[in-house]
C-alpha cells in the first residue's frame, strides 16, 4: 500500500539503473518512489553476464573514458557490496589470426593503469602447458594473457539497492505497472496499476525518472507521450549455462572470428556460464529468447579453443536479456557506442523535469545514478550531497578487507549451520545473514525444507523483506537455487506459496 499521495520523485523501472538513482535520491533526503511492472531485475538486469568489468575490448575503439570510469566503479564496488562482487582471474588464450599480440599486450597495460588498486591484480603473459591435464584448452594453443575483473550477481545488487532505498524511507512498488504520467500545472499526475491486487492509484510528483532500460521507448510513446532526441537500438544478448568445463578458478575469453569475445566463467561452483551474443531485436523485450543459431554460435566458439567440444545437448539452461544502446548508426554491434546518456526534458516554466536514462552498463550504474540525481539539484535545492561512493550497500559493511574475517564470525556465531549453505548466505546477504536468521538457534527453527538449503525461514524472510511474490522471483533472482532444486521440490514450494498468500495476501501486498 502507497502512504503518500505526494512524493517528490517517481522512478519508472526496477532494474540496476532504476533502483541505483531512487536509491541515492532517497538518501539525499528526497520522497521518492520507484515503480516496476513485474518484479525487480526481471529484466535485462537479471540476464547479463555477471560481471564487474571495465570493458576491455571497448579500448579498441578508444572508449577510453567509459573504460577508465568502469574500472573506478569496479573498486568502489568491491568496497560496498564485497559479498556480491568477487574478484575473478581471466584467461585470453592467444590466436594470432583475431588480433596482434602487441594489440593485446598495450590494450591489457592500459587497462592496468586505468584499473589500479589494492584488490586487483596486474596483468601478465602467461605460458600454457599442454600436459598439464587441468589446462581445458586445445594443446595447439601455447601460450595467452591473464588480468584481473570482478563477477557479481547481477539480481542481488538490484535487490540490495532496492533494500538501501527502503531504508532510506523510499517506497519499492513492484509489480506496479505506471499506466499513465500527465503534467499538470505544478505536478506530475502518475497514475499506478498494483498487478497483485488489481488496484489503481494516483500519485503526484515533482520530478520523474525514466529508467525503463528496453522498455524506455515504449514508455515515453505509451505512457508519457513524450519524444526524446536520441534513438535506442535494441540488443539482444543470450546466455547458456553447460556443466562445470574445467576445474580452474579462471574465467577464458575468447576471441571470435568475427571479432567478437564470448566469456566462459565458472558458475554456482557446478556450472559453466558462457555468453554472450549480440543481435539487433525487434518486439517485446520481455519475450526474448535464445535461438539456435545463438546456440550454435557459443558453442562453436567454445569448440575453437577447449580440448573437448561443446554440443548443444550439453545445455541445461539459457537466457537472453535486451538492453537498449543509443544508436550511434555505426553498422556494427559491437562498434555501437556503450556510453549512456542522461536527458532532461522540463515544461514551459523549467520545472517539473523528466530525466531519460539511455544506454549505461551494469558495471556503471552507480556513477549513472549519481550524474542523474545530481540533474535534481536545481529543482530540489536543499537536498543532500554525493555519499554512494563510501556507504557500504545493505550487507556489504564489513568491507572487502574483513571478507575472511566475516566469514569467521559468522561460521561461530552459527556454527550449526551445514558450511555451504553458511558460505551462501554470506555471498547472497552479507551481515543480512543475521535478519535471515534472526531467532534461529538450530536447524529445525529454519522451517520446511524445500531442497538445496532453501528452508521456510529464508523464503518467509525473501517474502516479507525483498518483495519477493512468485515462485521465480525466490528462486532464480533472490537466490539461484532454480538450477539446482528438482521439479517436485519447485512443486512443494508452489504449494507453500500458495498457502502463505492465502493466509498473509494484504500483508504481502
Amino acid at each position: 500500500m502507497y502512504t503518500e499521495s505526494f512524493v517528490d520523485v517517481v522512478v519508472i523501472g526496477g532494474g540496476i539503473n532504476g533502483t541505483g538513482i531512487a536509491a541515492d535520491a532517497a538518501g539525499r533526503g528526497l520522497c521518492v518512489l520507484l515503480c516496476e511492472q513485474n518484479d525487480l531485475a526481471s529484466a535485462t538486469s537479471s540476464a547479463s553476464s555477471k560481471l564487474i568489468h571495465g570493458g576491455l575490448r571497448y579500448l579498441e575503439d578508444y572508449n577510453f573514458s567509459l573504460v577508465k570510469e568502469s574500472l573506478q566503479e569496479r573498486e568502489i564496488l568491491l568496497k560496498t557490496a564485497p559479498h556480491l562482487v568477487r574478484p575473478m582471474r581471466f584467461v585470453v588464450p592467444y590466436n594470432q589470426l583475431r588480433r596482434s599480440f602487441w594489440l593485446i599486450r598495450i590494450g591489457l597495460f592500459i587497462y592496468d593503469l586505468f584499473g589500479y588498486g589494492r584488490f586487483f591484480k596486474r596483468s601478465k603473459m602467461i605460458f600454457l602447458k599442454p600436459k598439464d591435464s587441468s589446462n581445458p584448452l586445445k594443446h595447439s594453443i601455447r601460450k595467452g594473457f591473464i588480468y584481473s575483473d570482478a563477477t557479481v550477481d547481477d539480481a542481488r545488487l538490484v535487490i540490495t539497492n532496492a533494500l538501501r532505498l527502503a531504508r532510506a524511507g523510499g517506497v519499492v512498488a513492484s509489480y506496479t505497472r505506471c499506466v499513465s504520467a500527465i503534467r499538470m500545472k505544478d505536478h506530475w499526475q502518475i497514475q499506478l496499476h498494483n498487478q497483485l491486487n488489481q488496484q489503481t492509484y494516483t500519485i503526484k510528483c515533482k520530478a520523474l525518472i525514466n529508467a525503463g532500460g528496453p522498455f524506455m521507448s515504449e514508455i515515453l510513446n505509451q505512457v508519457l507521450k513524450i519524444q526524446s532526441l536520441y534513438r535506442v537500438k535494441l540488443i539482444k544478448g543470450s546466455h547458456i549455462i553447460v556443466p562445470k568445463l574445467h576445474h580452474r578458478a579462471e574465467a577464458y575469453v575468447l576471441q571470435h572470428k568475427d571479432g567478437r569475445i564470448v566469456f566462459v566463467i565458472p558458475y554456482l561452483k557446478q556450472f559453466t556460464l558462457i555468453g554472450t551474443t549480440e543481435i539487433v531485436y525487434q518486439g517485446s523485450p520481455s519475450k526474448a529468447k535464445i535461438t539456435t543459431d545463438e546456440i550454435n554460435y557459443l558453442c562453436e566458439v567454445v569448440s575453437d579453443y577447449f580440448h573437448h567440444s561443446l554440443k548443444p545437448d550439453q545445455i541445461i539452461d539459457s537466457w537472453s536479456g535486451v538492453r537498449a544502446l543509443v544508436d550511434d548508426q555505426t553498422t556494427s554491434i559491437s562498434g555501437n557506442t556503450r556510453e549512456y546518456k542522461l536527458e532532461i526534458n522540463v515544461n514551459e516554466q523549467g520545472q517539473l523535469p523528466l530525466i531519460n536514462v539511455l544506454g549505461g552498463k551494469l558495471t556503471t550504474y552507480r556513477a549513472l545514478a549519481e550524474k542523474a540525481v545530481n540533474m535534481l539539484y536545481p529543482f530540489f535545492p536543499r537536498m543532500g550531497r554525493e555519499w554512494t561512493s563510501t556507504c557500504a550497500l545493505p550487507g556489504g559493511d564489513f568491507g572487502a578487507q574483513d571478507t575472511t574475517l566475516f566469514l569467521e564470525t559468522l561460521a561461530q556465531d552459527f556454527a550449526w549451520l551445514p558450511t555451504q549453505l553458511a558460505l551462501r548466505y554470506a555471498q547472497n546477504y552479507g551481515t543480512l545473514t543475521y535478519q535471515v536468521l534472526k531467532d534461529a538457534k538450530q536447524l529445525d527453527d529454519l522451517g520446511y525444507h524445500f531442497g538445496h538449503g532453501l528452508y521456510e525461514k529464508e523464503v518467509v524472510y525473501l517474502i516479507e523483506k525483498e518483495w519477493a511474490r512468485h515462485i521465480d522471483d525466490i528462486l532464480w533472482r533472490r537466490t539461484k537455487l532454480g538450477l539446482l532444486l528438482q521439479s517436485h521440490e519447485k512443486h512443494e514450494l508452489e504449494k507453500w506459496l500458495d498457502v502463505y498468500f492465502h493466509l498473509h495476501f494484504q500483508k504481502a501486498i
